[in-house]
């Protein structure tokens, strides 16, 4: 189909109601995108087009995405019969048992399923560079990042394989790819989207599943569908009574109020490109009567940050043991990254004490983001700190790769949380995208929207935060931004231009 890279979802739905196009013709396009880009971009790391050409005989073609093609993330959004790796080799030959309530509502909307994204091992990188299936590549320049732990579904969809792919959000997960590849990208409330039937929480809360998209509006319809409540979920919010589709072209209401921040939370730098995002944006929006002021949220971002890791040293160990269930062997040093072990070895050291003081943080901090958006109905920063790092420049180097390796091998994660080394690993780990983890841990809802490039042709993404259940506000404020002179324009993107 000629042109296929450079419709959405939605526009390509529409080519199937006018009959120009048929859902088979939808598929072979993305099949050959797919097998055009993706040895230079490895994006995909499981194909299924046998399976998809088996759903588009059987279509429903009345279904409100039917025949587009999208990917799923190799991470919870389980299809029957199909590899769930988590990016490890560890769980190379486990297969899914039954669909996820996220794939099965997917399921309903017609969409296609053509394959499984690359993901960092179990999803715990910013940056996607898993041992087991090699690093993925930015589309906008290939010797960089799309970020992580998405970052397979955001190279996807940025370099024009498909319009949609699945992504989930623990700490940044759908906002960091979205930022890195110019792409938009909306982490909903906890509660908004199913997690299970495998879980009734991912990362206690903090994660939650949607997807990666070039426009709102595919966002916004996705998200009409994937919420609602979910039967044994631990955390679940009422239905937004109104389409979100539909609210997109209404006009926000007027002297709504905006804070904006370019401070990092942990007192680290923030790249001079990133500030530049934001305050561009702050002047737009103060420019189409918004009334913006600078101003920092109300919460500590290094106990914040400390919290983030002591759930996350927990949820590693956690998902070591789950995947020793599921393939009925113990683990050892030798199955997964040195980093994942080490990270792991820190939660069995992690007193219930200890997970249960975070957790409180967490709540501490959503109390005081529920009184700030009393105030301001936004809460603007940059979406990272950073541009996109360049492949393999944030693996461990030399001493600290010794260190992982000695820590996991002599089992030091007692003496390593004694010496300060969690502080470190806080600061380290989080410095390049400290701004994101505030939503996860509040579960408020986030969007990053591409506005800005650096200087070299990199996408960078301003991030916005609203108060809980206000995903309608933040599609809204996306929906005029899209159409600002701000946006970033795929044109520039070399996947979607004469540049390639």
């Amino acid at each position: 189909m000629k042109d296929y890279e450079k419709y959405d979802g939605i526009g390509l739905h529409e080519l199937i109601v006018k009959r120009e196009v048929h859902p088979k013709e939808l598929v072979e396009s993305a099949i050959v995108k797919i097998e055009e880009h993706n040895p230079k971009l490895n994006a995909v790391i499981n194909k299924m087009y046998e399976k998809a050409e088996q759903m588009v005989e059987s279509l429903d073609k009345n279904s409100p995405l039917a025949g587009v093609p999208v990917l799923l993330k190799d991470v919870t959004q389980e299809i029957e019969g199909e590899k769930l790796t988590q990016g490890s080799q560890f769980l190379q030959n486990y297969r899914a048992k039954h669909d996820s309530e996220y794939v099965s509502r997917l399921r309903k909307t017609g969409v296609i399923f053509l394959g499984q994204t690359n993901v960092p091992e179990f999803a715990l990188m910013g940056i996607t560079e898993p041992k087991a299936y090699g690093p993925t590549r930015n589309p906008w320049n290939t010797n960089h990042t799309p970020g992580g732990s998405s970052g397979g579904s955001g190279a996807a969809v940025a370099s024009g394989m498909v319009p949609i792919a699945g992504a989930n959000d623990g700490g940044g997960s759908i906002r960091i790819p979205a930022a890195y590849c110019g792409l938009f990208g909306l982490k909903p409330t906890r509660g908004r989207t199913p997690v299970g039937p495998e879980h009734g929480r991912l990362w206690q809360g903090a994660s939650s599943e949607h997807v990666l998209t070039k426009t709102v509006r595919d966002s916004a319809l996705l998200l009409d569908f994937l919420q609602g409540p979910e039967k044994g979920a631990a955390f679940s919010i009422p239905s937004n009574e109104n389409s979100y589709v539909a609210i997109l072209n209404q006009p926000l209401p007027k002297k709504l109020r905006i804070a904006f921040s370019v401070k990092s939370p942990l007192g680290t730098d923030v790249h001079p490109a990133c500030i530049k995002a934001v305050e561009r944006t702050a002047e737009f929006l103060a420019d189409q009567g918004f009334i913006v002021e600078e101003k920092d949220a109300p919460v500590d971002g290094k106990k914040l940050a400390n919290s983030y890791l002591t759930m996350y040293f927990g949820e590693v160990a956690a998902a070591l043991k789950k995947a020793e269930e599921w393939t009925g062997r113990k683990t050892s040093i030798k199955d997964v990254e040195p980093t994942t072990w080490v990270l792991g070895m820190l939660g069995k050291v992690t007193s219930a004490e200890e997970f249960v003081l975070s957790l409180q943080e967490w709540d501490l901090a959503a109390y005081r983001m529920e009184e700030f958006h009393e105030t301001y109905d936004f809460y603007l920063t940059p979406t990272t700190a950073f541009p996109p790092a360049k492949i393999g420049e944030l693996a461990p180097k030399g001493a600290e790769q010794l260190l992982i390796r000695m820590a996991g091998q002599l089992n030091l994660g007692k003496t390593l949380k004694k010496a300060g080394i969690v502080d470190q690993i806080a600061e380290k780990s989080l410095m390049r995208t400290p701004f994101t983890q505030l939503a996860n841990l509040t579960g408020q809802p986030a969007m990053s929207v591409p506005l800005h490039l650096t200087a070299d042709g990199l996408p960078i993404g301003a991030q916005f935060m609203a108060a809980r259940g206000k995903e309608d506000l933040l599609f809204q404020l996306a929906r005029l931004l899209e159409q600002s002179p701000l946006w970033v324009d795929m044109k520039e993107n070399p996947y979607f231009s004469s540049k390639l």
